[in-house]
């Protein structure tokens, strides 16, 4: 994986593949590609630097087509490499059309393919076509997938695609063409997205494939959603999609491509979301723009109904006994959050599952359970995987809290909440997180209400903490100076420790995950009760101890955790609430939050955990927005 763009055009592709990259780069950035149809053959450059270098290369050495493919990788197989670097080529067997390990910009070829996901049976297939002759020059699972289409290849690259499909086991969206026949594009995808754009106005007759609708902001707002097994033949002026019968052909083969139609939508992926504006990274603007993405998520909010969550909901909640959570990374911090608030105030029992480790562990399934995904993409694959595992075991209502209305996991869910967070490019969530959390607590308010404890009164309450949120959060942000401050100290550190209690433990969690994501240094967290359980064996000066300390029924016992680590020489550094009467001393540094928020206090707590990993990372010099190793979507297992 990650970002894929190709097009069949009347003019040079060129340009438009290499903005596409630029846009999708924040997905994937180990290296980057771009393949065209020039003069007869195809041509390619691929680099291991940044998309801009890519850029420039292809400028030099005068690449130019109307039909080509481009690629930002995440690497799955092979080390980031040229070699490993995608688009590939087939190299044609027993030698034939030889040259597909050129790492220059010249290459010779017949069949040229990009691809995300994985492939499970790659490896008995490069065994199938090296007895074919097939040389292959990376480490890659996609190589693979292009010396198979080269190798089904009879004139007509769709019904090449369509039968290479058919041997695939795993994940895949794939865009590939052929030296034989300009002016087209296959596409195809399983488990991973794959998007169709329609030309208009100017590029009326172009069409162009994409991994994300944002690839394409400023050249098509015509989007269609490729579904699940679809394969779509893209020409000057005509595009086609086919999707797989499911019955078996007289070989006992998997059945035959029919003809099928997909709605065409209106998708507005400004571009605006790119640009930086007066921030020095993504993640600063993401940080700074949650009061926004809060009041969004919220601004059609009225009053606490099942209709929030869709058609039917009303139905579902009053059916539902309990609640089961999937999740990953941050977005598995918001459920374990919501867990507090599900039992606490809705009074329903719940449990918060690691989506990638659920569908591999024997559990105990209970139809009357509310299955909840959270994830910001909606294309996460073990959320996905999960989700439906789930429905397989006769866990039929599901519900998906997710910021993106078009993606695949809303289509998987019978119930969504879409919170309104915008285009994430940072690496590392923010504003995703804190919609989420906006999001489940009116999952919580709602299924309150429905069983029968929330008042009149209380929902007044709730709504009217809620509309002031956006207020709160921008209080919050104009700590950062404060913040900036601590950065400096955290900067030459090598590990650090984070501690909460009750429903600040996640907030902790996902505090200590910022730091490591983006500045390296190792972090954990632990609830503030288990220091003596083992955690305080690794407390020293050298140790710094972050803590969220609101003022709640906990407060008393976080105070005692601390004197825990002041008695052994650790260096304290305190979020703490207004009224807490926590003072900065010697080892004690506090910074004080503008006002206690009472449920909603995980929402305020998180903002400055944000922003001491964003400042530490920036005095530590790391590259913030694409920290080394991590990718945005992850869109494989």
């Amino acid at each position: 994986m990650c970002g894929i763009v190709g097009a069949v055009s009347r003019h040079n592709i060129v340009p438009v593949l290499i903005e596409g990259l630029k846009r999708l780069e924040y997905r994937g950035y180990d290296s980057c590609g771009v393949a065209v149809h020039q003069r007869g053959g195809l041509r390619r450059a691929r680099s291991t630097e940044r998309v801009a270098e890519l850029e420039i290369n292809v400028a030099a050495e005068q690449v130019e087509g109307s039909t080509g493919i481009a690629h930002t990788r995440w690497a799955t197989h092979g080390a980031p490499a040229v070699h490993n670097a995608h688009p590939h080529f087939s190299s044609g067997p027993a030698g034939a059309d030889a040259g597909g390990a050129s790492d220059g910009v010249a290459a010779v070829g017949r069949v040229a393919l990009v691809h995300n996901g994985i492939i499970e049976n790659h490896d008995e297939l490069r065994d199938e076509l090296r007895r074919l002759g097939y040389r292959f020059d990376s480490q890659t699972d996609t190589e693979v997938i292009a010396h198979l289409v080269d190798h089904l290849y009879d004139g007509d690259l769709l019904s090449a695609v369509q039968r290479a499909v058919q041997r695939l086991r795993g994940a895949y969206a794939i865009a590939v063409f052929c030296r034989d026949e300009p002016q087209r594009v296959i596409g195809a995808r399983a488990g991973s997205p794959l998007i169709l754009g329609i030309g208009t106005g100017e590029r009326l007759g172009d069409h162009y494939l994409a991994s994300d609708a944002m690839a394409l902001a400023g050249v098509t707002d015509q989007i269609v959603y490729l579904e699940e097994g679809d394969v779509v033949d893209l020409r000057l002026d005509s595009v086609a999609i086919s999707a797989k019968d499911g019955a078996k052909d007289s070989a006992g083969a998997d059945g035959h491509f029919h003809a099928v139609q997909r709605h065409v939508r209106t998708v507005q992926a400004h571009s605006g979301a790119a640009e930086l504006g007066p921030y020095r990274h993504y993640m600063q603007k993401e940080i700074f723009e949650q009061p926004k993405a809060i009041a969004d998520t919220l601004d059609a909010v009225q009053g606490i109904s099942p209709a929030l969550f869709g058609e039917g909901a009303a139905k579902v909640f009053g059916q539902v006994d309990s609640v089961l959570i999937l999740a990953c990374g941050t977005s598995y911090y918001s459920g374990s959050v919501a867990k507090y608030w599900l039992e606490s105030i809705a009074k329903i029992p719940t449990s918060v599952e690691v989506a990638s480790e659920y569908r591999y562990r024997d559990s105990v399934p209970n139809p009357r359970t509310l299955v909840v995904t959270i994830t910001q993409s909606g294309e996460t694959a073990d959320t996905l995987a999960a989700v439906k595992h789930a429905s397989a075991l006769g866990m039929p209502h599901t519900l998906t809290v997710c910021n993106v209305a078009t993606s695949a996991m809303v289509r998987e869910c019978a119930l969504s909440y879409i919170t309104r967070a915008g285009i994430e490019i940072g690496v590392a969530s923010t504003k995703a997180f804190s919609t989420q959390l906006v999001g489940l607590f009116l999952l919580t308010l709602t299924l309150a209400k429905t069983r029968g404890y929330l008042s009149a009164e209380q929902e007044a309450e709730h709504l009217k903490a809620l509309r002031h949120l956006p207020v709160a959060v921008q209080s919050v942000l104009a700590l950062e100076p404060q913040v900036m401050a601590w950065a400096e100290q955290f900067a030459d550190k090598e590990n650090a420790l984070f501690l909460g209690r009750g429903l600040h433990y996640p907030i902790a969690l996902e505090g200590a995950l910022k730091l490591k994501e983006i500045s390296y240094i190792h972090a954990e967290a632990y609830p503030a009760g288990e220091l003596k359980h083992g955690p305080l064996a690794l407390v020293t000066a050298e140790m710094p101890v972050v803590t969220v300390a609101p003022n709640d029924a906990l407060l008393e016992k976080l105070k005692s955790n601390l004197q825990e680590v002041r008695a052994r020489g650790g260096e304290l550094f305190v979020f703490a609430d207004a009224d807490t009467r926590i003072e900065s001393g010697e080892g004690l540094h506090v910074i004080r939050m503008p006002e206690h928020y009472g449920a909603l206090s995980p929402i305020l707590h998180v903002v400055p955990l944000q922003l001491l990993a964003y400042h530490t990372a920036c005095a530590r010099g790391t590259d913030v927005d694409k920290p080394r190793n991590l990718a945005k979507s992850v869109t494989v297992e």
